[in-house]
């Protein structure tokens, strides 16, 4: 028998976990071995520091989700949908494995939140 915790790490999720810390630890060595930048405008130093920033981010908070979705894996709630508990597409979970709304519901969050930004 297969333990669940090996199931985990074994799927796609599992190894896009490992990507996404190995590439955080990269980005994070990359920051610490910077030197001081020139405060001019347009130091190409600075702007590498804010493009590796930026690239951290987006990989910490895509890491984020896919542990969110590595814990319904583990529940047995994978590839539900948060927002209206029926299936999300297949197609959609091998797009993106860690999505965690179906595509109905995900068109409606954004459809949501561009009016509010709006409103604003």
């Amino acid at each position: 028998m297969v333990s669940e915790e090996r199931k985990v790490d074994g799927s796609p999720l599992g190894k896009e976990r490992q990507d996404l810390l190995e590439e955080i630890e990269r980005l994070r060595g990359l920051l610490k071995t910077e030197t001081d930048a020139s405060t001019q405008d347009g130091d190409p130093d600075i702007y590498e520091r804010e493009r590796n920033l930026a690239f951290l981010e987006a990989a910490e908070q895509r890491l984020e989700a896919v542990e969110r979705a590595l814990r319904t894996l583990e529940k047995g709630t994978y590839g539900t949908c948060e927002r209206c508990g029926r299936q999300i597409e297949p197609e959609r979970l091998e797009a993106l494995p860690e999505a965690a709304l179906c595509l109905s519901c995900q068109r409606e969050v954004e459809r949501l939140a561009s009016r509010a930004r709006r409103s604003i």
